[in-house]
């Protein structure tokens, strides 16, 4: 107990990061098609005498091998990586502490007349839900950054950011738009970590026992990967509405002396709602789904790993 459970879940949860990266970024540019940007409409628009565009909202939505290719086609492969350095720093900020914290929780809370040291679902959960609102709280700043910064691509060349690294976007954040907008967006990335951090360290927890109590495999790799890919569902599940909204907040760009996008988090909601309707929440499910199984998979899996490396230090 202690800091060997922030390093285990550290180093699971960076090599977890870097190694779905591109997937994410791809669910990060799905979840922003179809958004309105009234606000970077400019009057002399209305005099516009040339051929009317369909809003983006209005025009056909991309699936996730679309979004990739065109994503490669347009940026380059490297851009499959772009904000790769905020990952990193996110997961060192934000996984290293909800998964060590998590560790903490579930050792104390266990009950002690349990021969095998299990912890009730319910004492999972709330573990799991207090550990990922601190992870996130702290590890907003990063977070802001990784959205930006794999976002940018997809602006034209006049309005990207072009921020050159994770510091260098915090920085400039700070610098340009104030240290309060380092937490943008801070409510909904502490709910959906809350969400996911019980959902998926839960539930895995969970389904690995109930694997092992059932005697359906013996605890290695096969019940590590089946457990895992469960849990990584179960948190796509929960997650990808807030997940959305999250995205979009914190990617709005607000002009000096112009009103923001969004007043917050639910106005994002109702807004994203009207115009696009309810399934607008689960825009980018598949790749949240298949980012959020094989990041689940390898966290797990090497966080297992790691553990047994460490044990006896």
């Amino acid at each position: 107990m202690g800091i060997k459970g922030f390093v285990e879940g550290g180093i699971a949860s960076v090599i977890a990061g870097c190694s779905t990266h591109p997937l994410d970024l791809i669910k990060v540019r799905m979840q922003l098609q179809g958004e309105t940007q009234a606000s970077n409409l400019r009057p002399a628009l209305a005099f516009h005498r040339g051929p009317i565009h369909a809003p983006p909202h209005q025009r056909a939505k991309l699936g996730p091998i679309a979004v990739g290719v065109k994503l490669v086609q347009q940026e380059g492969a490297a851009a499959l990586f772009s904000g790769v350095s905020a990952t990193v720093l996110r997961q060192l900020l934000y996984s290293t502490i909800r998964m060590g914290l998590y560790d903490i929780f579930k050792k104390k809370w266990s009950d002690p007349a349990n021969v095998n040291g299990s912890l009730p679902l319910t004492r999972k959960i709330a573990a799991g839900l207090i550990a990922g609102g601190i992870g996130a709280a702290v590890g907003n700043p990063a977070d802001v950054a990784m959205v930006r910064m794999q976002a940018d691509g997809r602006l034209p060349p006049a309005q990207r950011r072009n921020y050159k690294s994770v510091i260098d976007a915090i920085t400039r954040m700070g610098k340009d738009e104030g240290v309060t907008s380092l937490w943008r967006g801070s409510s909904l990335t502490v709910n959906r970590a809350m969400l996911v951090t019980a959902s998926q360290l839960a539930s895995y927890d969970q389904f690995k026992e109930i694997i092992l109590e059932k005697g359906i495999m013996r605890d290695g790799l096969g019940t590590h990967v089946t457990a895992s890919f469960l849990a990584g569902f179960v948190a796509a599940v929960a997650s990808n509405p807030i997940d959305v909204i999250k995205t979009r907040v914190m990617n709005m760009k607000v002009e000096p002396g112009a009103a923001a996008p969004y007043s917050g988090a639910l106005d994002c909601a109702l807004k994203t709602v009207r115009a696009e309707g309810p399934m607008a929440l689960y825009k980018g499910f598949i790749p949240t789904i298949s980012r959020q199984g094989p990041f689940t998979v390898v966290l797990f899996v090497t966080l297992e790993q790691v553990r047994k490396l460490l044990k006896d230090f």
